[in-house]
């Protein structure tokens, strides 16, 4: 029996960049890979051809990319943030560390992953230790690194 996963939460944002990637990969991804798996037949014995046996398993991947996109698009849980006493997905949390410095994480799952934001996954330590905090709460994690704290100093809705 499957194990019961909790749905992937998207920002509207993040839903609508995956459905263009999806969109994209369906139609001039995969005319272009038909069009390099037909040039590289042409060069003759598909057994012994490179070009052919890249172009293949380029398409595998693409497909596999493709049905991992549809999956995640039909079953995410695609909504804003409401505003929070606590940190919960889709959060921006802004901490102090133990050194006085302050960093700012969007507390999310890596498909929300937003180019000069640090992300923290719920599935993470510091993600896992985030989750339900209050302002004014410190939380610990422990990592490879070390152990680690951070106090909450402010949490507000992601806004993408």
């Amino acid at each position: 029996m499957p194990e019961h996963t909790e749905p992937t939460w998207l920002s509207p944002a993040a839903a609508q960049k995956l459905q263009d990637e999806y969109d994209r990969l369906t139609t001039t991804g995969r005319i272009e890979i038909a069009e390099r798996i037909a040039e590289a037949r042409s060069h003759g014995d598909i057994r012994e051809n490179a070009d052919y046996d890249a172009a293949k398993n380029e398409q595998g991947l693409m497909e596999a990319r493709i049905r991992k996109l549809r999956h995640l698009l039909d079953t995410a849980e695609i909504r804003e943030v409401d505003d929070t006493d606590h940190v919960t997905v889709g959060c921006m949390v802004t901490v102090r560390d133990e050194d006085g410095d302050e960093m700012e994480f969007f507390v999310a799952n890596q498909e929300n992953k937003v180019r000069g934001m640090l992300l923290a996954s719920p599935s993470s330590p510091l993600g896992g230790a985030l989750m339900g905090a209050a302002v004014g709460d410190t939380v610990g994690y422990e990592a490879p690194g070390g152990t680690f704290s951070y106090e909450i100093l402010a949490i507000r809705p992601y806004e993408g």
